[in-house]
């Protein structure tokens, strides 16, 4: 686990582990919640911290892509679309980040 806060690329990986946590709490947590118990608290909580992580992921994609001159049509790009489909950041972690 310390491994991962030494290098950028494990950093990523770490971010990308957050985020997908953040949406299986959101997802099957906070908005049934809201809907079935009527209390949006957690959402309010919650969405904002998923939001920054989503936002955080995506930089530091880029920024990871740059300095290992990553080709863009390779690897960031799948990387990118990874975040914006519910829970591919487990998916890319497993196939791409942890093997670079």
């Amino acid at each position: 686990m310390q491994s991962l806060f030494k290098t950028r690329i494990g950093r990523l990986r770490l971010l990308g582990f957050l985020e997908g946590i953040s949406l299986l709490l959101l997802v099957f947590i906070a908005v049934p919640l809201k809907y079935a118990a009527g209390d949006p608290a957690f959402t309010k909580l919650l969405g904002p911290i998923h939001g920054a992580l989503f936002v955080l992921f995506i930089f530091n994609t880029l920024s990871v892509g740059v300095e290992q001159k990553w080709a863009f049509t390779k690897i960031t790009w799948k990387v990118i679309l990874a975040c914006c489909i519910p829970f591919g950041t487990f998916y890319i972690d497993r196939k791409i980040l942890s093997k670079v």
